[in-house]
């Protein structure tokens, strides 16, 4: 760029000529100066922010100088456009582009995305796809029922009698301490051989069911064998129905007694610890096998309650948490004299994710004291429970109460709160060993329609912290017909690695009578369910037809998302469904708000909208416009939204009869013709069926072109409207290299690279030698620079992120680059599209060299000018930069260009690393603008846990005297010793409320957390801004302006005198947090609704079944040779026992 010479204080001239070649200056100064240079200098010539600039004021310590007037450094900006246009307008090639599509208009038609007709046909699409599963599930629960009623219960029925498939059958006999490999297994257990099926991402066996039951369940008892012998009638209709809907996945039936059996047939994925993997406690289970539910959980911590009992408690609480969905609400309080919640809440609360871990922690912190108040106790449940102004389920009302015992019954707390209608059920739960009366306890439940359990030791807590599930069920069972309605659940992860699904649940009822004439039978037996896979509902959508920002989500009653291009979840819990609120997937607003309310609401509607979205690699926030579209997807409970940017209004759709032509542009993708057309990146999209993915695009290329020399474009396996655009973009963009690109000499401008994306999924990067070094993502609507220029209007600067530059010493052999992008719009008929986008990489080094010329008192061909002691200049960025500091910042706070040879390293790291005095003053003067939010789907490395080796405290310890009384033998206490021990090996540590990593994959080293992200975008100062950062002594002149038609934010600041100016920094890189504060959120919950129906009540009840102690005492001989293993130091072997209602005779 040629700039007219001026002599030091001469006036200024007009408008500079733009993109003039830059000849080099010989060496170039700073890193590496006095070394031998591996390359050539070679040309500059820039492209930059508008400036803004200060009065003309002095510098401390420059006599000579002046800090630069505003008008000159507008004018420094100036010069700085006009580069970055000049150069964009050269080698960009946008007018070029839309002429080329222009001359090949008759190889396309432009075609129109109408939203409210898009989003209904893929609503419909959804709807179509679930009641497949729907019907499936109707057969599968009408048969279960019909079966279970035709069977005769067997008292004598053995173990060899059942012959059936283990799906832990094969770890166990891998597993030589495993039990059925130490007593040799009594059952005909099936061996079968398995296929690997791609839908499943398994192997299976498409002629067998598979059953599944959990560790602490005996395989052998009489109600696991009779529900084994009935249930394998199911086999039929599973195979029937994957006749009918060969898509059809998993399908599963979850016994109420904890047994599963899903079809197909494939091995249980055994975790290397033991498997605690119970159907009973999976999020689709409790959805499907209740309605919802308010409760209140009041824990006695009176003084009594001490050491292992309260420890016991403490747990049971955790685990009766895991029992509650989201469309439950809870609250936890402990009570002795006085009831008080135990956390801040306050109120009963969703039973969400992040509400259930407050309640966990601080569970922990429960303290026994005083004396036992059963009255304070229950007049604080019964006052939460009739609070009717906030939102809670209004379904099943239930108090459970954690005790160790006591004589009150507190009848006159149920005759004020209770009776006569008994709309609140009452679970009372007697923990520990102890020789309290338990009768007050069993009347307590029986009077209030619930049930007493005991929970002696920790073995027996998993089982009666989710059996009163069987008690909610009575009422859907006697409501018949009425209650079978199939539900679908939030998205969770699959256990048999589906990935994240959704799965269709079905009660299934116990349709026997106790006898004749007797009453109908109230159990429920299960839950039947069948999974659908979120990527079998993703392709029911729109692929590319939205261009890289539009998309199709979808939610459900709790505004949860179901769909949405930003539900990624790095690590999954198989105990918690996945929960991504919408208002959390997306940058929140009162519009979205207002849009998720409509959603939940069942509503259709349509908005247009200016909001903030977050960029792909969450470095960057844009304000854009958005359509929203949305309409209820029928006979579920789910919505279903659209979303477009204005200009996805139309899409290029290839027509591409001419089959010489397609040859032709096909030549193009042939790694022959790279050398002199440039290198070509495909998009790795599904363009065939019998395409080989891979990671490494040029191995997906050459797939690519295997397969097309077999098959055409028109093939019926392969997508048609993909494989035409891929061609025609292919064809579009060799065009560009032709008219622009080959003539020109990249480094006579210091040019590394010029590119071209497109929609159609093409990316040529030219000269080829330049691919060695593009990094960006191969495919354009997963690459943050085409995603951007897209919604920016102008010119799109993206430096490398600081993790990819390369130290200053090694600078001089390698090169940096900085993307410069922006969109080409077309404009057709009247229709207006962004096809495609273009931009140049520039050479780092040598654009920071001529950022100085541009922002100097100079041109190229002048040599500096030097001030005397007589005369008087203003400082300029270069002959200065030791006095003053030059940059340009991006519209995120990310260095882009500095006159600091020392800060090249530095390009690419937020501004506040780099200068953090500075940064937080642009800040405070409204250059930019903090955005923060949540990512609550991170991944996070574990946290050790802070008393490896040792046992917990409080424990019960034996003494040499205990050992030698035989009396101790046969005690209680020695049987919960060894169940303490024994489920030891199972919990991550003893009476903690988080099991270890029984359900999933133990080789996980990462573990779900928040954290908060930080992003900067430009605020609402347009014009140029002089300012002082005011520090005393130290303060600092700084100049400010935003450059036209870029997001460069051009700074001319003095260099900071002393140390003293320090402020604080600003953060920008993501860190570890807790979320927001729960307690402030529960207080304005977001907006959500329940099920529509709930079953919470049965007049025809019968409630008489209301409690039991613990059952199946071990015999002597049992417990003395397992303590005598425990004593020789060997690892027993758990024999653990069916909890079961002695009415669940099947």
């Amino acid at each position: 760029m040629a700039v007219p010479a001026r002599t030091c204080g001469a006036s200024r001239p007009g408008p500079a000529r733009t993109a003039f070649p830059w000849h080099g200056r010989g060496p170039r100064p700073g890193p590496g100066a006095g070394r031998p240079v591996a390359r050539p200098p070679r040309p500059l010539s820039l492209l930059l922010p508008p400036l803004l600039l200060l009065p003309l004021l002095a510098a401390p310590g420059a006599s000579a100088y002046s800090f630069p007037q505003q008008h000159t450094m507008q004018h420094w900006a100036r010069r700085l456009e006009q580069e970055i246009d000049g150069v964009m307008r050269i080698f960009g090639g946008v007018q070029q582009l839309r002429e080329v599509y222009k001359d090949n208009r008759n190889l396309f038609e432009v075609q129109e995305n109408e939203p409210q007709k898009l989003v209904e046909k893929v609503a419909g699409d959804i709807e179509s796809l679930l009641d497949r599963k729907v019907q499936a599930l109707k057969r599968l629960a009408d048969a279960a029922e019909n079966f279970q009623k035709a069977h005769r219960w067997q008292d004598n029925i053995k173990e060899e009698d059942i012959i059936y498939y283990d799906a832990k059958a094969d770890a166990e006999l891998d597993d030589p301490e495993s039990e059925d490999v130490e007593k040799g297994s009594k059952a005909s257990i099936l061996r079968l051989d398995f296929i690997e099926d791609s839908n499943f991402k398994n192997k299976v066996n498409y002629s067998y069911t598979a059953v599944q039951i959990p560790t602490d369940i005996y395989k052998g008892s009489t109600v696991i064998l009779n529900e084994l012998n009935w249930t394998e009638a199911l086999e039929n209709v599973f195979i029937e129905n994957r006749r009918q809907d060969p898509t059809l996945l998993w399908q599963v039936f979850g016994s109420a007694t904890g047994v599963t059996r899903y079809y197909p047939a494939t091995p249980w994925r055994a975790p290397k610890k033991i498997d605690l993997y119970d159907v009973r406690r999976r999020p689709w289970y409790i959805q499907g096998a209740s309605s919802p539910k308010d409760m209140v959980i009041i824990v006695d911590v009176s003084g009594s309650v001490s050491g292992l009992t309260l420890k016991l408690m403490k747990t049971s609480v955790c685990e009766m948490l895991d029992t509650l969905s989201d469309d439950d609400y809870v609250n936890v309080a402990s009570f002795n004299e006085k009831a008080q919640p135990v956390s801040c809440f306050t109120h009963l609360v969703q039973a969400n994710v992040r509400n259930k871990k407050v309640f966990k922690e601080a569970v922990q912190g429960m303290v026994a004291k005083g004396t036992t108040g059963y009255k304070a106790g229950f007049e604080y449940a019964f006052d939460q429970l009739q609070n009717s102004n906030i939102t809670r389920a209004n379904c099943n009302k239930m108090i459970m109460m954690f005790t160790d015992g006591g004589e009150d019954r507190v009848q006159d707390v149920f005759e004020k709160y209770n009776w006569p209608n008994r709309t609140v059920r009452v679970f009372t739960f007697s923990v520990g060993q102890h020789n309290y009366d338990v009768t007050p306890l069993q009347w307590m439940a029986c009077a209030n329609k619930g049930y007493y359990f005991e929970i002696p030791s920790i073995g027996a807590i998993r089982i009666n912290t989710q059996e009163y599930l069987d008690v909610l069920g009575r009422p859907m069972v006697l409501a018949g017909k009425e209650a079978k309605q199939v539900q679908w659940t939030n998205v969770y992860e699959d256990a048999l690695g589906l990935g994240l699904v959704v799965t269709g649940t079905l009660p299934v009822f116990n349709l026997t009578q106790d006898g004749p004439g007797e009453k109908k039978n109230q159990l429920i037996l299960g839950v039947m369910g069948i999974d659908v896979a979120l990527n079998d509902i993703k392709r029911l959508t729109p692929n590319y037809t939205l261009g890289a920002n539009g998309y199709v989500f979808a939610i459900d009653l709790n505004g949860y998302v179901l769909l949405h291009p930003n539900l990624k979840p790095q690590t999954t819990n198989f105990r918690e469904p996945v929960t991504l609120d919408f208002l959390d997937a997306e940058l929140e607003d009162e519009n979205k708000e207002e849009i998720r309310r409509s959603m939940i609401d069942g509503n259709k509607g349509h908005k247009q909208i200016r909001t903030l979205v977050k960029s792909l690699d969450e470095r960057y926030i844009d304000e854009v416009m958005r359509n929203y579209t949305w309409v209820p997807i029928r006979s579920t409970n789910y919505s279903l939204g659209l979303v477009l940017p204005p200009y996805s209004t139309f899409y290029l759709q290839a027509n591409l009869s001419d089959q010489i032509l397609q040859v032709k542009y096909f030549e193009f993708l042939l790694p022959s013709s790279f050398e002199s057309e440039g290198h070509v990146f495909i998009a790795p999209r599904e363009y065939c069926k019998d395409l080989n993915a891979s990671d490494n695009n040029t191995e997906f290329l050459k797939n690519f072109i295997e397969l097309m020399e077999k098959v055409t474009p028109d093939s019926k396996q392969c997508n048609n409207f993909l494989l035409h655009n891929l061609i025609l973009d292919t064809g579009i963009t060799q065009q560009l290299v032709e008219r622009v690109w080959r003539d020109q000499d990249l480094n006579t401008y210091s040019l590394l690279a010029v590119f071209a994306a497109t929609d159609g999924g093409i990316t040529r990067v030219f000269p080829n030698k330049a691919a060695e070094d593009w990094t960006e993502n191969p495919e354009p609507f997963n690459a943050s620079f085409y995603r951007r220029s897209l919604d920016n209007h102008g010119y799109v600067f993206k430096p490398p992120h600081q993790d990819a530059l390369l130290r200053p010493l090694e600078l001089e052999n390698d090169t940096v680059g900085i993307l410069v992008s922006t969109a080409v719009e077309l404009s057709l008929g009247g229709r207006t599209l962004r096809p495609a986008v273009v931009g140049v990489k520039l050479d780092l080094e040598a654009w920071a060299e001529k950022f100085k010329v541009l922002a100097s008192n100079r041109t190229h061909q002048d040599q500096p000018q030097k001030c005397g002691p007589s005369s008087h200049c203003e400082m300029d960025c270069d002959v200065n930069n030791e006095d003053l500091l030059c940059v340009l910042i991006d519209d995120g706070g990310f260095l882009v260009l500095s006159n600091q040879n020392h800060q090249w390293d530095q390009v690419g790291r937020f501004f506040s690393e780099v200068d953090a005095n500075l940064m937080l003053a642009l800040y405070n003067n409204s250059f930019y603008t903090r955005k923060e939010s949540y990512d609550y789907q991170a991944a996070c490395a574990p946290q050790p846990p802070g008393n490896l080796g040792a046992a917990p405290r409080g424990i019960f310890v034996p003494t040499i005297a205990d050992f030698l009384n035989l009396a101790w033998w046969t005690s209680a206490a020695a049987w919960s010793l060894f169940q303490q021990l024994l489920y030891g090996l199972i919990y991550h540590s003893w009476f903690q409320a988080e099991p270890a990593e029984a359900e999933g994959n133990p080789e996980v080293r990462e573990s779900s957390c928040v954290m908060k992200q930080t992003q900067y975008y430009f605020g609402s100062v347009n014009a140029s801004y002089n300012a002082i950062i005011d520090c005393g002594n130290c303060s600092r002149l700084f100049h400010a302006q935003r450059l036209t038609n870029t997001n460069l934010l051009f700074v001319v600041a003095e260099k900071p005198l002393c140390s003293q100016c320090e402020a604080g920094r600003l953060l920008q890189k993501e860190t570890h947090s807790d979320g927001p504060e729960q307690c402030e959120l529960v207080q304005r919950p977001r907006y959500r609704r329940g099920p529509h129906i709930c079953f919470d009540y049965n007049a025809t009840e019968d409630t008489s079944d209301c409690g039991r102690g613990a059952s199946f005492p071990p015999s002597l001989g049992v417990l003395v040779s397992l303590q005598l293993l425990l004593l020789l130091g060997l690892p027993p072997r758990p024999q653990p026992q069916v909890h079961a209602h002695a009415s669940r005779r099947l």
